[in-house]
């Protein structure tokens, strides 16, 4: 695949270690780090702030729903209280009609404030998922490859997902509901302070109850996402390699760790489901205590102390906590939503832990590269590169050879700043490749291995990522630079719709998109890691010799695995075992009978 190109999403999964070290466990270990909570929080604030004024307007308008919604028990109180004291049928019609008013305007400034809230959730949506593609885009390379294909996956979809529905739904329908909720508490006291406080000691279960659950529900919803993705890990990785592993007959052993997987989801999904088989029932007896402790207390003081409390005002109050229920009901039946949720975002938000900040990288001064006694080893592993130093010249066409696993594709991802070397330094005309911005890193240095990707789209979408601005000459002169003659022959030409349900490329052809892309991005050095391994020999080497002729100029750094790649370089480097052994022409090498012409004479039958 081209570094000239967006990247497909990929990750792994995430550590479930929560606290102050978390970002540092998931750099250690290859995954990529979750917010947080305060983290999370400011990263909320700062998306409330960006749509305040919808905000505002939200809670403005659930505020006089909820004090709307107030007048009926408290009149329904007073036509009791009137009826009592012989008031005649016209007073307690008029009373009867507010009431109906009261419940008319509740109805249209509840609609109201959840059309504005599911607004608001629209629209911070859809700045979470344009902030999530632009951090996935900005990642070190190094963090991606190492990250693998499930955890950001999962991220920018299940993850994103949860958010989203918590912002379209629950959230508009819990800020409703905790105003109600608030105004009917308010109102109780109001009434009367006693039969207030008496109600509000009957909520006291509910309240020990969430805090029991909101203490475990944001680690156990966090290790359930690990999972998911660790699940998503293992099949990505299984179906992508089927083939391969019914070669080598590694089935069983794959199905092991997908079952293995799947029984750390069923485990922690089951810890979730006992979190809120705990927290329901002690809600649902909750709801009843409230009412009964008023009408007791109520039926007391009406009994003893006539004077001190009227009967309307014992029943409004009861009717007040019966009204209680319903929002109470819809916070904690959403409170699952909102800690998952909140799990989600924590994920989501991590990614701004790991991409690199926005900030100018220095220039370069030439375009001069230059290894000097770099050494590297992969996650805490053995050094794989010992010791290597290497200048490349500018415009130089430069082979690599060597056995496999002698550090050839090591030295390559060094070159183009994927991997940080663990000693030495790889520059770029003075500069640290690997401190490069990602704009700088691809206008200089472009990558290209056998693996590629095709994305949705036409052709032409499909080689504008390189290049926004290119004419339809200029594309077709890329593809034709790169042999790629078989988009003349498709019925629509460049505007053919690539992907499922339309033209699908085969492996060789989604190679020459990808170099074709190269091509366009014009980068001052082309790094080739088995770029044409999937085309046949022949038309690999006319690829070659024509990205050469059109790259003259530019350097070209190739890892040749077929040696008459190495026969039309300016140099050859040799490495061996992680050390650069032999370095000079095709014609001095051959001569001079070291590894590089035994290689050459091996790759030739003598």
């Amino acid at each position: 695949m081209s570094a000239a190109t967006p990247r497909p999403a990929a990750d792994s999964t995430s550590a479930t270690t929560r606290g102050p070290a978390a970002a540092a466990q998931d750099d250690t270990t290859g995954g990529l780090p979750i917010a947080e909570p305060r983290q999370t929080r400011r990263a909320a604030l700062r998306l409330i702030r960006l749509d305040g004024r919808a905000f505002a307007g939200m809670l403005t308008l659930n505020a006089l729903a909820a004090a709307a919604g107030l007048a009926a028990p408290w009149l329904l109180g007073r036509i009791i209280d009137e009826v009592k004291a012989g008031a005649s049928l016209a007073t307690v019609d008029r009373l009867a009609l507010a009431i109906l008013v009261c419940a008319v305007a509740q109805l249209l400034l509840s609609r109201y404030a959840s059309y504005v809230g599911h607004r608001f959730g629209e629209r911070t949506l859809a700045r979470i998922r344009e902030q999530f593609a632009e951090r996935a885009l900005a990642l070190p390379s190094s963090a991606v490859e190492r990250a693998g294909t499930g955890d950001l996956t999962t991220r920018g979809t299940t993850d994103v997902a949860s958010v989203g529905a918590t912002l379209r739904d629950a959230g508009p329908d819990v800020a409703i509901a905790a105003v109600r909720a608030l105004f009917v508490l308010v109102a109780v006291f109001v009434l009367d302070p006693r039969l207030g406080a008496c109600g509000l000691l009957g909520l006291v279960g509910i309240w020990f109850a969430s805090r029991w659950y909101l203490r475990r529900a944001v680690t156990a919803y966090l290790d359930e996402g690990s999972a998911n993705s660790a699940l998503a890990e293992e099949l990505a990785s299984t179906t992508g390699g089927a083939r391969t592993m019914e070669a080598l007959r590694l089935e069983r052993r794959r199905i092991d760790a997908c079952q293995g997987a799947i029984e750390e989801c069923r485990r922690t999904r089951l810890r979730t489901l006992f979190l809120r088989s705990v927290l329901f029932p002690v809600v649902d007896v909750s709801h009843v205590l409230p009412v009964t402790a008023v009408l007791l207390l109520g039926g007391a003081l009406l009994m003893r102390e006539p004077s001190a409390v009227t009967l309307g005002t014992v029943v409004a109050a009861a009717l007040y906590l019966t009204q209680l229920s319903e929002p109470l009901n819809t916070i904690l039946e959403q409170l699952e939503r909102l800690q998952s949720s909140t799990a989600s975002f924590a994920r989501v938000e991590g990614l701004a832990l790991t991409s690199r900040p926005a900030e100018a990288s220095p220039v370069p001064a030439d375009d001069r590269i230059e290894v000097s006694g770099v050494r590297f080893a992969y996650d805490g592993g053995p050094d794989v590169l010992h010791g290597v130093d290497l200048r490349v010249r500018p415009g130089e066409r430069l082979a690599i050879v060597g056995p496999s696993g002698a550090g050839k594709t090591t030295l390559g991802r060094l070159l183009a700043g994927m991997d940080v070397p663990k000693a030495g330094s790889v520059t770029v005309g003075g500069v640290p490749v690997s401190g490069l911005g990602p704009a700088q890193l691809r206008e200089r240095v472009v990558l290209v291995t056998q693996e590629h990707h095709v994305f949705l789209g036409t052709v032409r979408d499909n080689l504008r990522i390189a290049a926004p601005s290119a004419t339809d000459a200029e594309l077709c002169a890329a593809l034709a630079a790169v042999g790629a003659d078989w988009v003349g022959d498709l019925a629509d030409g460049l505007d053919t719709d690539l992907g499922h349900g339309a033209h699908r490329p085969d492996g060789a052809q989604a190679q020459q998109l990808a170099l074709a892309r190269v091509v366009l991005a014009d980068p001052h050095t082309l790094i080739l890691d088995e770029a044409t391994a999937l085309l046949d020999p022949r038309t690999a080497r006319h690829t070659e010799r024509a990205l050469a002729a059109v790259l003259r100029g530019r350097t070209v750094i190739a890892i040749a695995h077929r040696l008459q790649t190495a026969h039309d370089a300016d140099r050859v480097a040799v490495m061996r075992e992680g050390r650069l052994t032999e370095l000079g022409t095709h014609d001095e090498l051959v001569a001079a009978g070291g590894a590089y012409a035994d290689l050459w004479h091996s790759w030739h039958g003598r």
